[in-house]
């Protein structure tokens, strides 16, 4: 006859992750602020910074276990900042999911208000670090979850550029519009530069400008050539008619657009070549 021992188990936590995920409707907008973000998050979170996500202060002996990594895998790139055996990190997913994550081997190097049994004396509530247990985990959940939003507040901080990106592949990419192939503007040709800067005389904010307008600053394209042109920019979204007439003007990624190219040749590409 067999003795049958009842048996009792004991669960610990060793390593606990938690993520936010931010969806975007198309890769096309992720892809570019990711980009951004990975390259302002390596050079802008310092030691303090991390200390701060995982709410954690900086004690002397600490300080060379602090530190930021990014590396690129098959899956994407990814951004991970560590303090001692916690980390918090952003990687994106199929190019769609933004992720936050915080990761730690070491949930007692957390602090929360819980009751703290004393063997001498009765129980208090005070702050003190986090138990390895698994009743532990509904507190850990909204302590990692604070890490994530304190750095989800640091990069919502930096600055975007990604829809100057989306800008920029719009007009100097060539795109299918109705079956047809539509070119790119070269804001380097002279011809082109000379009609885009005519569209951005003064005189276009007012009341816009007719093709007869532009004429004299297009004499190398004929005025078919020149309905075709004005044309393609307005496919391009860098130019608009106004309702009713044959006016036109730019629009704010036109100007823009026109501004830059501006400053670039005068001030950067013919200094550079002289």
């Amino acid at each position: 006859m067999l003795d049958v021992f009842e048996q009792s188990y004991h669960w610990s936590l060793t390593q606990v992750e938690y993520s936010t995920d931010l969806v975007f409707r198309s890769q096309a907008m992720l892809r570019p602020l990711y980009e951004q973000l990975c390259r302002q998050a390596v050079l802008s979170v310092k030691a303090e910074h991390v200390a701060t996500f995982l709410g954690h202060t900086i004690p002397p002996h600490l300080v060379q276990e602090i530190g930021s990594q990014f590396s690129t895998r098959i899956e994407g790139t990814c951004v991970k900042h560590h303090f001692g055996k916690s980390t918090v990190k952003m990687y994106d997913k199929f190019a769609l999911v933004l992720r936050l994550e915080t990761t730690t081997n070491n949930v007692s190097a957390f602090k929360h208000h819980r009751k703290v049994e004393h063997r001498n004396g009765p129980p208090t509530r005070q702050v003190a670090p986090v138990k390895k247990s698994i009743y532990s985990l509904r507190d850990l959940r909204d302590i990692l979850l604070a890490c994530n939003q304190r750095y989800l507040a640091h990069l919502s901080a930096l600055d975007d550029f990604s829809a100057g990106a989306r800008a920029l592949d719009q007009v100097t990419r060539p795109r299918v519009i109705d079956g047809k192939k539509v070119k790119p503007i070269n804001f380097f040709n002279r011809t082109e530069q000379s009609v885009l800067r005519a569209l951005q005389s003064p005189a276009s904010t007012i009341a816009g400008l007719r093709r007869a307008d532009l004429i004299p600053s297009a004499s190398e394209l004929s005025p078919s050539a020149l309905s075709r042109y004005i044309s393609r920019l307005r496919k391009l979204g860098l130019l608009r008619r106004i309702r009713g007439t044959y006016r036109y003007y730019l629009t704010k990624i036109g100007r823009a657009a026109v501004a830059a190219c501006s400053h670039l040749t005068e001030n950067v590409l013919i200094p550079a070549l002289a």
